[in-house]
């Protein structure tokens, strides 16, 4: 995936950068809310835009902007792809005893107590990616991967279902996606993975 920096093997792509909650979580126990939340998914479905409208709640991260800004945290620039192949184990040094909001297509590739993964049609990433400038190619291979629920999938693998959040941003106002973020942490929704499905794009 693309729009930011990658991930090999010890490294990542740090590219860029809604389900509604079940019939509602418990009341949110205050010593039970997470000090680390992911927010993640595929490049171009929200996440930096919706998580700049927390970031007077959260203390919030947008790792891309950190990963591009510093060149000790990304080993090569992919020239194909025109993205950076991020330094995961040097990210993890930098970011230290971190808390708050992790936002990129990588955060689920961190320590977090949650993971938030927004999702978004193939076809309106395919645009978002190309109005950005992105090639068509770039373009096509993140709408694929969000078709196939690549981040979904690892962010379940790495943190068990019990631990992801689903939002479905599309056609959704930056604001509404923020909300539903909000709910994830705050611990006012059920967790929720696999409710999303964009298989007709492909």
């Amino acid at each position: 995936m693309s729009d930011g920096p990658d991930a090999g093997d010890g490294a990542a792509d740090a590219g860029d950068d809604a389900t509604d909650g079940g019939d509602g979580a418990a009341d949110a126990d205050p010593d039970t809310l997470p000090t680390r939340v992911a927010v993640t998914g595929t490049p171009g479905t929200g996440k930096s835009t919706a998580t700049a409208l927390l970031e007077d709640e959260y203390d919030v991260i947008h790792l891309n902007d950190r990963i591009k800004s510093d060149d000790d945290l990304w080993t090569e620039r992919d020239a194909e792809r025109d993205t950076l192949v991020a330094d995961l184990d040097a990210v993890r040094d930098r970011l230290g005893d971190w808390t708050g909001v992790l936002d990129s297509h990588l955060a689920h590739r961190f320590d977090v107590d949650r993971v938030v993964v927004l999702r978004c049609h193939p076809e309106t990433i395919e645009a978002r990616l190309r109005e950005r400038g992105e090639s068509a190619a770039t373009a096509i291979e993140n709408a694929e991967s969000e078709a196939l629920d690549v981040i979904l999938s690892e962010a379940v693998s790495e943190h068990g279902v019990e631990s992801v959040y689903e939002i479905d941003a599309t056609n959704r106002d930056p604001r509404a996606v923020a909300d539903e973020i909000r709910a994830a942490i705050e611990g006012e929704r059920e967790p929720s993975a696999g409710t999303v499905d964009f298989i007709d794009y492909i």
